[in-house]
């Protein structure tokens, strides 16, 4: 059965991701059929609206997307399999496409959305949660960092906000996804079958009519009201020029949340913390295709670390999924083990292209 399913009603193509067994999660097919529909309906006069949903193994929505299939990517580095470097330009690509989109196109992010699956949804025209969405860009927590544009989406937050969700994966809970500006609307995960009906009823309207209708019934004004992990330090802590800076401060500064959040980044990759925050800072004045650019880089380093000598079942990414989602002993082996003894040198490689400008395999995005 395919992994994803498509159709086109009166003017609007739906696709629902049909990976329930995986959360959704994407595999290189999926990106490359993603591809295929998104480019056919960008061209295609008959597709004005696009939307798109998850599935779960009860039936559709509940569950969005999890992510990339960081199994595939944890053997695919241990075999050296080229799919690996596929998959990753293969998904900045389909990002980038999102971003450029031209046509109304709504996500419907109701269940987990995390990694990949914010690289889907973040280039929507309209991002709709439920109370059931759980949102993160958890990477850090597996020796990676948040790509699919997370450098783009991410730095434009509010604020400093951008930096704290980038290094703790912060998961964020229904309307949260509105006060970091990551949704524009919600909606009771009940009403989401009606919802999604009404892009492709009521044909008296045009399907660009139908979309602006189904904005202004999630996008009603309301107060959204401040969860509990927003603290007004993120500001003032998160925009501290290095994650020593960061870290150094919230372990002096008193109170539950400060301490909290200090453990939270001693469990993270020391390494990659380091990078994600250079990675968010540089991103703040990148164009989209620059970012990509910029994470097709730094993802390479990630499974090719060769300024430290490290690469496949040594690199910090695959033994952060390793112990996250292979042996699942939650004991990842950090190296360096400590945020204090990462270097500028160790940083700044990552940031490096292996490739010559016209041979960068994303050089085509605009």
């Amino acid at each position: 059965m395919s992994q994803i399913q498509t159709e086109v009603i009166a003017g609007v193509g739906l696709i629902t991701l049909n990976r329930p067994e995986a959360l959704n999660a994407l595999s290189l097919q999926m990106v490359i059929d993603l591809t295929t529909v998104f480019t056919d309906w960008r061209d295609n006069p008959a597709v004005e609206v696009v939307a798109i949903r998850g599935s779960n193994k009860r039936g559709l929505f509940g569950a969005f997307c999890a992510g990339g299939d960081i199994r595939f990517f944890h053997d695919a580095a241990i075999a050296n399999d080229p799919a690996l470097d596929r998959f990753f330009t293969a998904e900045y690509s389909l990002n980038n496409l999102l971003y450029s989109f031209p046509k109304p196109y709504v996500a419907f992010m109701d269940g987990v959305i995390m990694g990949g699956g914010m690289g889907l949804a973040q280039g929507a025209d309209l991002r709709i949660v439920t109370e059931r969405t759980k949102m993160a860009m958890p990477e850090t927590n597996i020796g990676l960092f948040p790509d699919v544009g997370g450098g783009f989406f991410l730095s434009r937050c509010p604020g400093h906000l951008g930096e704290y969700l980038a290094l703790t994966g912060q998961m964020l809970i229904g309307a949260d996804a509105l006060a970091a500006s990551l949704a524009d609307g919600i909606a009771s995960s009940d009403a989401l079958p009606d919802l999604w009906e009404s892009l492709t009823t009521n044909t008296q309207l045009s399907a660009a009519e139908r979309f602006e209708q189904l904005a202004d019934l999630v996008c009603a004004p309301s107060p959204v009201s401040a969860p509990d992990w927003l603290s007004p330090q993120i500001d003032s802590i998160f925009a501290l020029p290095t994650v020593i800076d960061i870290i150094t401060t919230l372990e002096q500064t008193p109170g539950d949340w400060a301490s909290r959040t200090a453990h939270c980044l001693r469990q993270r990759s020391p390494l990659m913390l380091h990078v994600s925050l250079e990675q968010v800072r540089r991103g703040r004045h990148l164009s989209m295709a620059d970012d990509l650019r910029m994470e097709r880089n730094i993802v390479h380093h990630c499974f090719n670390t060769q300024h430290l000598g490290r690469s496949g079942i040594t690199s910090e990414t695959v033994e952060g999924i390793r112990a996250l989602a292979v042996d699942k002993d939650n004991a990842p082996k950090w190296q360096p083990a400590r945020i204090e003894e990462i270097t500028i040198e160790m940083v700044e490689p990552f940031f490096t292209s292996p490739w010559p400008d016209d041979q960068h395999p994303l050089a085509n995005l605009d």
